[in-house]
């Protein structure tokens, strides 16, 4: 029975992504997604394996999504790989995980498709870690259609911290008085100096996983995004977890705050 199931599975799954892709009017497609890419580790748990195979599952389903991204138009995704939370974990577990990040940042890197831009605050890493992430970004220059934010050790309230910090350093080493940095301080400046400046905002974040919260992801950016939480664990998100995310955000109206 199981393996009629499979075989089902097999046959109607793709059927079914082609009818809800024929569906989407691609021109209303989001320009920005945010991509929570949570339950490695309990993925591998249910899979009785180890957390690096975990988090080897996940990474293998990155470039994946980087495509069907750009089949539907997306022109900027930006991927949660590493918290700063995630820099408190057991010594051994951490350098397992920096060492598949590397790994996949170096492997996306060589297929020269994407745009890959490293934000975070990258002084709280290993100092190995950030000279092979930016050994990679720096082999991938060129203008390509779709711009990947690799988040990696990324918190929402560093973002901020770390844009006012820039803000204010650049404003006084300018010779400004204190006084004239509080007078032009307001939301854009301040999005001036967040790692995504320049970019538009996220239109939809997808967290996979079943977790309902955004833990500090995009905190300042999202304040307008639509959200879209999926039971599948990371490792098993599959095109029309994808699709699906794509037509609840097709059918909300966006209010912008208003």
């Amino acid at each position: 029975m199981k393996r009629i199931r499979s075989i089902l599975k097999s046959i109607l799954y793709p059927l079914y992504e082609r009818r809800l892709f024929k569906k989407l009017n691609l021109a209303e497609s989001p320009k920005h997604v945010g991509v929570i890419l949570d339950g490695n580790r309990r993925w591998a748990k249910n899979n009785l394996a180890s957390s690096r195979s975990g988090h080897e599952a996940g990474a293998r389903k990155i470039a994946e999504m980087l495509i069907w991204c750009e089949e539907v138009n997306v022109d900027v995704v930006t991927l949660w790989l590493l918290s700063t939370e995630n820099l408190n974990r057991e010594k051994n577990e951490l350098n397992a995980l920096c060492e598949v990040i590397a790994e996949t940042v170096e492997a996306l890197s060589k297929q020269g498709k994407w745009n890959l831009v490293l934000m975070g605050s990258v002084d709280l890493l290993p100092t190995w870690l950030v000279d092979r992430l930016n050994k990679s970004i720096d082999s991938n220059k060129g203008k390509k259609k779709l711009t990947v934010n690799l988040a990696i050790g990324y918190g929402g309230r560093q973002e901020i911290s770390d844009a006012v910090k820039a803000m204010l350093e650049q404003h006084l080493s300018s010779g400004d008085s204190l006084k004239d940095v509080v007078d032009r301080l307001d939301i854009e400046e301040i999005s001036k100096y967040l790692y995504t400046a320049g970019q538009p905002d996220p239109d939809l974040v997808i967290r996979t996983s079943g977790e309902q919260r955004l833990s500090g992801f995009l905190l300042w950016q999202s304040a307008h995004s639509e959200f879209y939480f999926c039971e599948a664990f990371w490792p098993d998100f599959r095109k029309l977890d994808f699709l699906r995310a794509l037509r609840s955000y097709a059918a909300r109206h966006r209010r912008f705050g208003s």
